[in-house]
């Protein structure tokens, strides 16, 4: 391997995540999760998507969850968890990402949303919606979410 490639390998090896955010969208009453498709694989995922100017990043996470999912509800400000994961590009490489989670409980769930011809939507029990989403870091997160308060 030449100078180049490991001079190169080194610099990106150390280059941050790029980041996400992402919504973990539960039923406040029986404590289930949404899960929807992703456009390109199909894998059971949670609505996620780049920061958005002027939004905080729950607020982002919120509006992912509108658009991917048709959900509106309570998005909480504090992060539940991150994961990490590879996104693959239009150009077939991929690039490491970090995905900030936050819970919204759910108060409104559409059937006619903006990518609703695009995505499958699915409730799940928190154990079952983690053994169906591929990245390690968000079952833990999904089996780490708190109980549903019941006052």
């Amino acid at each position: 391997m030449n100078a180049l490639v490991r001079s190169l390998r080194l610099v990106l090896g150390r280059r941050p995540p790029a980041m996400q955010v992402g919504a973990v969208c539960r039923d406040p009453v029986s404590g289930d999760v949404a899960l929807v498709t992703s456009r390109d694989t199909g894998r059971w995922v949670i609505p996620k998507g780049w920061p958005m100017a002027g939004r905080s990043l729950s607020g982002a996470a919120a509006q992912e969850a509108w658009e991917e999912a048709g959900l509106r509800g309570h998005v909480h400000n504090a992060e539940l968890g991150r994961y990490r994961y590879d996104k693959t590009q239009d150009a077939g490489f991929a690039i490491p990402v970090e995905t900030r989670v936050f819970l919204l409980d759910v108060t409104e769930a559409v059937e006619d949303f903006p990518e609703a011809c695009q995505r499958r939507r699915r409730w799940f029990a928190p154990e079952d919606a983690a053994r169906m989403v591929a990245e390690p870091g968000l079952k833990r997160i999904l089996l780490a979410l708190p109980p549903v308060s019941r006052g």
